[in-house]
């Protein structure tokens, strides 16, 4: 993950996270994300902080399970604020070319790097998670791009040392 402003807003740009597929695999999820949490806590101690990221898959979801405002949700419509900061993602991330800022969908070539997480409990992944993937298609390397954000008050709790 790395740290930066973009538009002058902190972020967590999570490119590339791989989960080992054991008994413990939700620990070491959440145990990364704090990681994460803690380094933006010190690089922005009194700010409002947007994480984003790449998922091919409902299950890597689980990671940004603590923020707020995730986009795009179900039954929510993007307004063009929550659109502008998919765009800035995917050219973040160098897939804009392919990317539809409606579905927030790469539709091919965007697994360049993502969160690689498979749930320890597929079965309590929601309908509507798993909707928000109908039009990733994982054999053409599609993804979804999502953000959300985290309050300067829950990063203090989220990237707090344990």
């Amino acid at each position: 993950s790395t740290l930066e402003r973009i538009g002058g807003t902190p972020c967590v740009l999570i490119g590339l996270m791989s989960v080992k597929r054991t008994g413990k695999r939700d620990q070491v999820l959440k145990g990364l994300m704090g990681e994460a949490y803690h380094r933006a806590l010190m690089a922005f101690p009194d700010e409002d902080v947007v994480v984003g990221s790449r998922f091919a898959a409902p299950d890597g979801l689980e990671a940004f399970k603590s923020l707020t405002e995730i986009i795009p949700r179900n039954g929510h419509r993007a307004v063009g604020e929550e659109r502008a900061w998919g765009r800035r993602l995917a050219k973040r991330f160098g897939v804009d070319s392919g990317y539809d800022e409606q579905s927030f969908v790469v539709k091919e070539k965007g697994q360049s790097g993502f969160i690689d997480h498979e749930s320890s409990k597929p079965e309590k992944i929601s309908a509507d998670i798993t909707g928000l993937f109908a039009n990733v298609n994982p054999k053409k390397a599609g993804v979804l791009i999502v953000h959300g954000w985290t309050m300067a008050e829950s990063l203090v709790k989220l990237g707090a040392r344990s």
